[in-house]
């Protein structure tokens, strides 16, 4: 058996027809999945501050690390998707798809909760 066709896709060495090296597309999937899973992490980081004696950081900078979150849990998913999808990653554009999935769940319930269906105030008409 001939040494390319015994070694792992990654390893071989030639390019996709993008251009784009095996190893560099396995470098960049696994830098965009490690970035989707500390978005916990940045989303709790103003309260994790907080516990440790600096209440500052979450009342004037904790917006932009939800922002931040939220960014994180929307392009990384996308960017993902589309470096696997043009290496030709399979099992990578599944595992993609499954943290859209993921990130969408909190997104969409945060979304129809608190814009599209908020509490009325007394003596309001919703």
């Amino acid at each position: 058996m001939p040494p390319s066709e015994s070694a792992p896709e990654s390893r071989r060495g030639g390019t996709t027809p993008t251009g784009l090296t095996p190893a560099r597309a396995d470098r960049t999937i696994r830098a965009l999945s490690w970035w989707w899973a500390s978005t916990p992490l940045i989303l709790f980081a103003p309260a994790i501050a907080r516990a440790m004696g600096l209440p500052d950081v979450r009342r004037e900078i904790g917006w932009v690390f939800a922002l931040m979150a939220l960014f994180t849990a929307v392009l990384a998913p996308a960017a993902g998707f589309v470096v696997a999808r043009v290496s030709g990653r399979r099992k990578a554009r599944g595992r993609f798809l499954a943290m859209a999935v993921v990130s969408s769940a909190p997104i969409l319930s945060f979304f129809l909760l608190l814009v599209l269906f908020p509490e009325c105030p007394d003596g309001y008409h919703c």
